[in-house]
């Protein structure tokens, strides 16, 4: 026997995010999400959409994120890999730090650093 995948309609997915359909909307345009269409062009979600949306929800409601620094964390995340160990627990790998954010990372705390610096 064959099982359904559940969908959600934009609606129903703004309520189990507690968002307004528009916030599902802008997410969908600028983290570049292409949801399934009906042929009349309905939105059609399944639960690994609402999964995504969740994440993004946490990261910049409850995180803080912007929205290019959620874009970078996602990306971080989805390179990030699973593997099984011996006790069949799943770890993540760890990923080396992208230079050019490492650098500018450097870049901020030295700004931050003068001014302080200027204060005393």
């Amino acid at each position: 026997m064959k099982m359904q995948r559940r969908q959600f309609r934009i609606g129903e997915l703004a309520k189990q995010l507690g968002v307004e359909r528009f916030v599902v909307r802008f997410w969908e345009k600028e983290f570049q999400f292409n949801a399934q269409r009906s042929h009349g062009g309905q939105r059609f979600y399944e639960e690994k959409d609402l999964e995504k949306f969740l994440k993004i929800k946490e990261l910049l409601y409850e995180q803080g994120f912007t929205i290019s620094g959620a874009k970078k964390q996602l990306k971080l995340n989805k390179s990030t890999k699973l593997i099984a160990s011996k006790k069949t627990t799943m770890t993540s790998l760890e990923r080396k730090p992208d230079q050019s954010l490492v650098l500018e990372n450097i870049k901020k705390v030295r700004v931050q650093l003068v001014k302080l610096k200027n204060l005393l």
